[in-house]
């Protein structure tokens, strides 16, 4: 049996690109980092000790060792308990972001990362 989710792989052009805008706009924090054997991959999450976290692999690399992968980005929402103070931070930092919504789960945005991926933004305690 399944027991949580435990890592999200992020399939990106640019590495050092992403790492900067997941650290610095999203307010991530590096939880590893290994680098070794012309692989890299970096383990980021929200907060320390978050049981999921994102993992970002160089896309390019990943599509030479396993081509049969799909190396899309995945649909990832994400919760915040402040949605509107996430979202003023956000738009300080020039993100890309969507108009804030009432869904029938609740109030939501979407953002874009540097790579014009895009992500959602759920309000939930």
């Amino acid at each position: 049996m399944f027991s949580k989710v435990g890592q999200i792989m992020l399939y990106v052009n640019d590495q050092d690109k992403a790492l900067q805008f997941w650290t610095e706009k999203a307010g991530f924090h590096v939880i590893s980092e290994v680098n070794g054997e012309g692989m890299r991959w970096i383990e980021i999450a929200p907060e320390e000790g978050a049981e999921t976290t994102i993992i970002l692999h160089d896309k390019e690399f990943v599509a030479k060792m396993s081509p049969e992968l799909n190396l899309g980005t995945p649909s990832l929402m994400f919760f915040t308990k402040d949605l509107d103070g996430l979202y003023a931070d956000l738009a300080s930092k020039q993100v890309t972001l969507g108009e804030l919504v009432t869904i029938p789960g609740g109030r939501v945005f979407n953002f874009a990362d540097d790579e014009n991926n895009y992500f959602a933004v759920m309000e939930r305690e």
